[in-house]
């Protein structure tokens, strides 16, 4: 194997292989996909880029080009404004091992950077949650970076330098491990700048894992930035927060119309008993009056008037039911008689 692996570092280095930068070895789990970032120089801009797998060079067969961006698991896309093309395949199997980035020289030899592929079924030894991260102009960003195997701890930009401390700069942009949690390190990286975005990689002992980092610019007052796993987080939260507002509202609209409805009963029944009281007269007199005249031959006429007044009025209310109600009648029989006339025996007359 190390025979091998010297007659690689050989033979590459008489393709020019010093134009071409990538990671070394990635540990991968079964069935997940991986991007790795491969970076070239500048004249080789417009050349055709491609994946070519197999353990020895001279015999590695194409996975992917450029030129035909898809084949099954594997994708390629170039960023010819970074000089970075990436290769991304989908699927992973323990078969999935040996790999080239490859850059296609027209009337020359083609010149390729090596990386291995660690693929387990259980954990791997480096990796990250996304490869895929953001970040604000000016504020910070932080990886998590888990690991099970030995070995010196580093946070790399591909192409450029590493970190190997507690602290340092990359490009102009603090740097900051922390190790605090067992198995973990945390990289923090701060006052971000547009300069700033591209691939990055953590690296413990003989493992890296590729992380990409773009940098946006701060949101303005009428546009905010969200990140997409913040997008999805609201849209899943939409129909609960709703359904939290319309059954409050629902109750608090049930209860004013209930209050309304007993408030007007109340307030008619307050009324109508205005009105029956303002109608109903205190007192009521009767009068009554029966005249009964009778003549004799050749006698006296004799009057006689009678008079009943009834009065009937309400007692003060705060009496008792049984004595609530008075009726008073008063009567009075008065006998007329005519002067100079004298009375004579007058039969018994009925009067009513």
């Amino acid at each position: 194997m190390a025979l091998h692996l010297s007659f690689l570092l050989i033979l590459t280095g008489l393709t020019g292989i010093c134009s071409m930068t990538t990671i070394s070895q990635v540990s991968v789990k079964a069935g997940d996909s991986v991007t790795i970032p491969c970076l070239y120089n500048s004249q080789y801009m417009n050349n055709v880029k491609y994946l070519c797998e197999g353990y020895y060079w001279s015999h590695c067969s194409y996975a992917v080009r450029t030129n035909q961006p898809n084949s099954g698991r594997f994708s390629i896309s170039d960023d010819k404004s970074r000089r970075i093309f990436t290769v991304t395949i989908k699927d992973l199997t323990e078969r999935d091992k040996y790999y080239w980035c490859a850059v296609e020289i027209d009337q020359g030899s083609d010149i390729g950077e090596y990386f291995h592929l660690s693929v387990t079924t259980g954990t791997p030894s480096l990796y990250v949650n996304r490869q895929e991260i953001a970040g604000l102009n000016g504020q910070n960003v932080t990886i998590n970076c888990n690991y099970s195997n030995s070995g010196e701890i580093k946070w790399c930009r591909l192409g450029r330098s590493c970190v190997t401390d507690q602290s340092g700069s990359i490009d102009g942009t603090s740097v900051t491990i922390s190790k605090s949690v067992p198995n973990v390190f945390t990289v923090t990286m701060s006052g971000l700048r547009t300069e700033s975005s591209g691939w990055y990689y953590c690296v413990k002992g003989d493992f890296q894992m590729p992380v990409h980092l773009t940098v946006t610019e701060q949101p303005t007052t009428s546009n905010y930035y969200q990140t997409p796993t913040t997008v999805q987080a609201e849209q899943r939260s939409v129909p609960f927060d709703l359904k939290s507002l319309i059954i409050p509202l629902s109750v608090l609209i049930f209860i004013v119309i209930v209050t309304l409805f007993i408030w007007f009963m109340l307030n008619r029944h307050r009324h109508t008993k205005a009105e029956l009281s303002a109608t109903t007269p205190e007192a009521e007199v009767t009068y009554s009056t029966v005249k009964k005249k009778r003549k004799t031959s050749g006698q006296a006429e004799e009057d006689v008037t009678y008079s009943n007044i009834n009065y009937m009025g309400k007692m003060s209310s705060k009496r008792s039911d049984a004595q609530s109600d008075a009726d008073v009648t008063y009567s009075s029989v008065v006998i007329v008689q005519q002067q100079n006339v004298q009375r004579v025996e007058a039969k018994a007359v009925d009067v009513i």
